[in-house]
């Protein structure tokens, strides 16, 4: 059995605004509560490697991985993949952008499968991933939302 989640929050922010706030990976440790620091280790065209430092967990373990991201601003998608695995057999995260009504819709999508000697299964990480996404999405909307207020930027509907 594999692991597959699918997460959505809508922003009321321009699209622009939402697409280049969250695909700042260098800014990630000021958008995302639960990562300490970002180290971009390459670039090539749209595509970036980088390693992710979490903050320790409740045992004080700091969990770090590689992963690689490319966007494609024209589809509004990003398609990741850990290129460090660490407990997981794959993780791949698929992200797209949609302008609304009401603002920009942001969909997070994750396909994975924990190694057998994990730590926790598939059913308990697609859990705590559930949980933890939204509670990263939440964050993120509030955070995009403040810097479109502080600029007068209101969400483009169309329709």
């Amino acid at each position: 059995m594999a692991g597959h989640t699918e997460n959505e929050i809508t922003i009321a922010a321009p699209l622009d605004l939402v697409w280049d706030m969250t695909n700042d990976i260098e800014n990630w440790p000021r958008l995302f509560s639960e990562y300490a620091a970002v180290e971009v280790l390459s670039r090539d065209g749209d595509s970036t490697t980088f390693r992710l430092t979490m903050h320790p967990d409740e045992n004080g373990k700091v969990w770090s991985w590689v992963s690689e991201r490319v966007v494609d601003r024209d589809k509004l998608t990003v398609r990741a993949r850990r290129v460090e695995p660490g407990p997981f057999e794959y993780m791949n995260i698929y992200w797209e952008y949609a302008e609304t009504r009401d603002g920009t819709r942001m969909q997070w999508t994750q396909d994975f499968a924990m190694k057998p000697d994990a730590p926790v299964d598939d059913a308990w990480m697609t859990d705590n991933i559930n949980r933890n996404s939204r509670v990263q999405m939440a964050l993120i909307r509030d955070r995009v939302e403040k810097v479109a207020a502080e600029r007068g930027a209101a969400p483009v509907t169309r329709g």
